[in-house]
Parts: C-alpha cells; sequence; structure tokens
C-alpha cells in the first residue's frame, strides 16, 4: 500500500503562491494535505488564503502568527515591533468573523496515523509553537522533539527545507510556501519560490521529496 501525504505551511497571507502549491499538488494527487501554520498574517491576501485552505477542507496546525492575529501575547520568544502591530490591525481589517473562527479551530498539534506510519504535525515543536528547530540544533534544542509516538515528525516556522533524524523519529520541515528566503544573499531576500514537501509512505518506508514551484 503506497499513500502520499502533502506538507505545507508558512503561506503568511501570500494566495498567489498559495495557488501555485495548491495546483502542484493537484498535480501530482495526494491522499491527504496537512497544513502546519502561520497561514494568513504578514501578507497581502489573508482571507484569500484563508478561503483557500477552508476549501482544503485539511487538518491545521496553530503557528505563532495565527496565535498573534486572535491575540497579542505577553511572553513572545520574539520582539513585537510597531511595525508587525500595525500589519496584524490591517490583517485584522480584511477578515471576518468566519475567518477568526477558522484560525480559532487550528490545533496546538495534529497526530495521525497514515499508511500505518504513526506522524505528529506541529508548527514550532509539540510543545511551543515558538520553538525554533535548525539543522545544526544539538541538545536540549531536541528535547521537545523526542519521546513521542511517531515515526515522523513534521513542523514548520523557519522557513527552511531540510530533514533529519531524531531519535527514532524522521524529522520534516517543507519550508514556507508564501515566504520562501533566499539565505545566501546578505541580507536574506524573499524568492518567487513556493515550498511544500511531498511525504511518500510505502509498506512502512517513509520517503519525502521536497517541491519547489515558482511562482
Amino acid at each position: 500500500m503506497t499513500a502520499r501525504l502533502a506538507l505545507i505551511s508558512d503561506q503568511h497571507g501570500n494566495d498567489v503562491a498559495f495557488r501555485a502549491v495548491v495546483e502542484d499538488i493537484a498535480r501530482i494527487g495526494v491522499e491527504e494535505i496537512v497544513c502546519l501554520g502561520d497561514v494568513a498574517q504578514g501578507g497581502d491576501e489573508p482571507a484569500q488564503t484563508l478561503d483557500r485552505l477552508a476549501a482544503l477542507g485539511c487538518k491545521t496546525v496553530l503557528g505563532n502568527a495565527d496565535a498573534f492575529l486572535l491575540e497579542v501575547p505577553t511572553d513572545s520568544n520574539e520582539e513585537i515591533t510597531e511595525r508587525q502591530l500595525e500589519r496584524r490591525e490591517w490583517t485584522l481589517s480584511q477578515l471576518d468573523a468566519s475567518h477568526l473562527e477558522q484560525i480559532r479551530s487550528f490545533a496546538p498539534i495534529v497526530p495521525r496515523e497514515i499508511g500505518g506510519v504513526r506522524m505528529l504535525f506541529f508548527h514550532g515543536s509539540p510543545r511551543f509553537y515558538e520553538d525554533v528547530l535548525l539543522p545544526e540544533s544539538d541538545g536540549e534544542a531536541l528535547e521537545p522533539f523526542l519521546g513521542h509516538d511517531a515515526a515522523l515528525l513534521a513542523g514548520g516556522h523557519t522557513h527552511l527545507q531540510w530533514t533529519r533524524r531524531i531519535g527514532d523519529a524522521l524529522y520534516v520541515n517543507p519550508g514556507s510556501v508564501g515566504l520562501s528566503w533566499d539565505r545566501h544573499t546578505d541580507p536574506p531576500v524573499v524568492r518567487s519560490l513556493a515550498e511544500w514537501a511531498l511525504v511518500t509512505v510505502q509498506d512502512g518506508a517513509v520517503a519525502v521529496e521536497f517541491r519547489q514551484v515558482p511562482y
């Protein structure tokens, strides 16, 4: 038995990029889509992005930028700037009550079993949506990712496509749909590439393909 899963994350209100990814997913064909959060805040098309996500009917994780729209945090790991607050107010002005209810329906973590493989989906880590995991992370940074009854762990947040083993699990970050950064420039610039990941499960084995779609 073969099952294919699309992992999407961090649209950040960029519906043009999101549409390109949804079309790419449709061309390939998958059994399920999971969104890892940070859907609407930041870009110019928050309502359109949420509407497109709703049309997919997929499980969605609550990201830090999603929670920011619902309530300004007092204990964030990151400094909140006036520009971010102004952008938040503009984003909220574009949304209606149903959009906010949609965001409230996002789950902190989403456990699934696909093709006999247990999976756990989150934004930053299973512990907290602001936790940061990078390819070079080690020691205490790995602790929130250990000890889960899952063979696949998937999170977003850092806008970086990569994978590695953590304990007995495979960790996957699909990158960012709406804010894909070129980190080889100084300062980094946003690329016109929308990122997502295709996960294939066959006979209990998991394979990952990273996709980048121009838009």
